[in-house]
């Protein structure tokens, strides 16, 4: 695939921007409760001044009345709280999930149906490979794989040795949790039937068939074949900030941010500071099992990073946790039933990617540290060991606002949610499972009732706990309008309600996808409503998010952003 080039736009250099520029429009979305809403926004040196009537906003002396949104809707850059800038990496690797998916670029790659679709797809890639030249054991790479989507067998080694027995095949799923390899590939990472690592999955003979669970697994293979999406070259991040962009957002957070060494960082500053990279971004710095380094250690170095190399377009200051995996994947930790209807040698459960009994004494590290941690907690039995971790590290070191979060929070109970608004916790919560993986999981993983419970906004509304709602791209694409109908509406693929108690409105999932986002970063006296002395960062949209069908809100178009008072228009059509 071929990664976006870098763009540039008309009138996009910061420093030939005049004193006031009022942009009009047909109705300015505020976020603000005690400014709703108004029809023009006066902007200056990069901050909002106010929003009200074009008389009222010229009164801040002498302005320019720019009319070029005079019929879109601006409200506040949406904010996403749980992304990773892989999302951008990706694009250089061969696409082989479901559903259709718009690369940076505006190319539409259709979505593969079938195991055959998949096969057929990467059998195209490795000849064209072969014809121009390329050694038959040069890497194929592909991502988005998610078996569950397909009735019957699973992808397994003796699926992609069709597409070459020669050359070493890795597919990464969808989650990012599992991986699908070829022969090719096992031999050259000496995956045998004697590799004991968890997550090597084995047939009832003994063998590996090929599928990889979890990083210990998928890092036998992953390094050798230079499969990596934590890292990438600059062109990845720009398409990041491209796909960003082209959403409607004004802030990406990479939650898989590694150790932060200082190349990444020098990178991150050559990219991001760049003027023309179109959207602000947060980095995490991120901890689990088998890393050499020490939570101590990362902690250390994620408060050096928080003091020193924060800009305006670039901040730091929130660390990652991750306790288990996947419930699509049949990896997640999940409580007493367990998994509905678990594949043929499922152990029962999932696998702890960090160790329970070490959770409290790692977040302890951070959090007297006054970091915020933000914990992968997809299963309920992983969100309560991080709430019980939580309130062990607040006994032993009290601290205000400390706004530690959980991060999707698919499975987590009322009473759970009870326990977060008492300790000050935040929540995540993936609303995109609604339309991706919803009749899989009432169907397969969870069954039907504890599906209709699931990503439970309406929940941790009543219960009192501040929520933000997210995509974690590239498992769904960026997007927060999209993010914001499968809160609202709970509709699954097939066009089913799943969860119709847990809707909220159309409100309530925008305050989640912009002020509450902004909350949960400790950016909300920066960004996350549009009111004087903010940021002027805003989402431009084509209609009125509160007007439209709620069914409809994944389809209002984007223009593009407004970033620091400056227009970034998206790729048209």
């Amino acid at each position: 695939m071929e990664l976006a080039a870098r763009d540039s736009q008309p009138g996009s250099d910061w420093g030939e921007m005049i004193s006031t520029t009022i942009y009009t429009a047909r109705r300015v979305i505020t976020m603000n409760p005690a400014n709703p809403q108004g029809p023009a926004v006066a902007v200056r040196d990069g901050r909002v001044l106010g929003v009200g009537s074009v008389d009222e906003l010229s009164a801040w002396g002498d302005c320019v009345v720019d009319d070029q949104f005079a019929d879109k809707v601006i409200m506040p850059g949406f904010i996403e709280a749980h992304s990773h800038s892989g999302a951008g990496a990706m694009w250089a690797y061969t696409y082989v999930g479901y559903f259709d998916r718009r690369a940076p670029d505006g190319v539409v790659w259709a979505g593969c149906k079938s195991i055959a679709d998949i096969v057929a797809r990467l059998k195209e890639v490795s000849d064209k490979m072969a014809a121009d030249g390329a050694d038959d054991d040069r890497p194929l790479l592909a991502w988005g794989l998610d078996p569950i989507y397909y009735e019957g067998e699973r992808l397994y080694a003796k699926h992609l040795d069709e597409v070459s027995e020669v050359r070493p095949v890795y597919v990464n799923h969808a989650s990012f949790h599992l991986a699908t390899v070829n022969s090719a590939t096992m031999r050259l990472a000496d995956i045998t039937a004697d590799t004991m690592t968890p997550g090597v999955d084995k047939d009832s003979d003994g063998q590996p068939n090929g599928e990889l669970q979890e990083p210990a697994a998928m890092g036998l293979a992953s390094g050798p074949v230079g499969f990596g999406m934590f890292m990438g070259g600059d062109d990845s991040l720009w398409n990041y900030g491209y796909e960003a962009r082209n959403a409607g957002h004004t802030l990406v957070t990479d939650l898989a941010g590694g150790h932060l060494e200082d190349e990444r960082v020098e990178q991150l500053h050559r990219v991001v500071d760049d003027p023309e990279f179109p959207v602000r971004m947060m980095m995490s710095i991120s901890f689990g099992r088998g890393q050499p380094k020490s939570p101590a250690e990362l902690a250390e170095r994620a408060v050096e990073v928080k003091e020193n190399e924060q800009t305006d377009k670039l901040r730091f200051g929130i660390v990652k946790l991750v306790l288990d995996g996947s419930i699509q994947g049949f990896t997640a930790r999940l409580g007493w039933p367990h998994y509905y209807d678990a594949p043929p040698g499922h152990p029962g459960n999932g696998l702890w990617l960090l160790p329970p009994e070490t959770a409290a004494d790692t977040l302890f590290e951070y959090h007297h540290r006054g970091l915020t941690v933000h914990c992968h907690c997809n299963g309920d039995e992983a969100s309560e060991v991080f709430i019980d971790a939580v309130e062990r590290v607040l006994e032993r070191h009290p601290r205000f606002d400390h706004r530690h979060t959980v991060q999707h929070c698919q499975l987590t109970t009322k009473a759970q949610y009870r326990r977060m608004a008492a300790l000050g916790m935040y929540a995540n919560i993936f609303s995109n499972h609604m339309f991706y993986w919803g009749d899989q999981h009432r169907a397969l993983t969870v069954g039907p009732e504890r599906a209709e419970g699931m990503d439970a906004c309406a929940t941790a509304l009543r219960e009192g706990v501040p929520f933000s709602i997210h995509s974690d791209a590239p498992v769904t694409p960026l997007g927060h309008l999209h993010v914001a109908w499968c809160a609202v509406n709970r509709l699954t693929a097939s066009g089913e309600v799943l969860g119709e108690n847990e809707r909220i409105t159309v409100d309530d999932a925008l305050h989640a996808c912009t002020i509450g986002a902004a909350l949960q970063l400790n950016l909300d006296h920066e960004m996350g409503s549009i009111e004087a002395g903010k940021l002027a960062d805003f989402a431009v949209l084509d209609d009125d998010p509160y007007a439209v069908d709620p069914k409809a809100l994944k389809d209002i178009g984007v223009w593009g952003t407004v970033l620091g008072g400056v227009p970034r228009q998206a790729p048209m059509g």
